[in-house]
């Protein structure tokens, strides 16, 4: 079964660069990221910018960014084989 790697808050937001996502705002440590979906709506997610993630708090952005984003394409950046 493949292992949720550990990552940092910026190599999240790095990830999800790739798929179009910027940073929008930043409160503390929070950061919003948002992109504009190709039927033109919003699209925010919200994370931590901490050095390491938890792992429910990493599964928790995995899986809110599905919403948004083919789990195909990310579970292979969030999750070694």
């Amino acid at each position: 079964m493949p292992k949720l790697r550990a990552l940092s808050g910026d190599e999240v937001i790095g990830i999800l660069g790739r798929f179009g996502f910027v940073i929008h705002s930043q409160r503390g440590s929070h950061v919003k990221l948002r992109r504009i979906s190709p039927a033109g709506g919003v699209q925010t997610l919200t994370l931590p910018r901490h050095k390491q993630m938890d792992p429910g708090t990493l599964h928790g952005i995995f899986r809110q960014a599905t919403r948004f984003i083919p789990e195909d394409r990310l579970r292979v950046l969030f999750y070694s084989e």
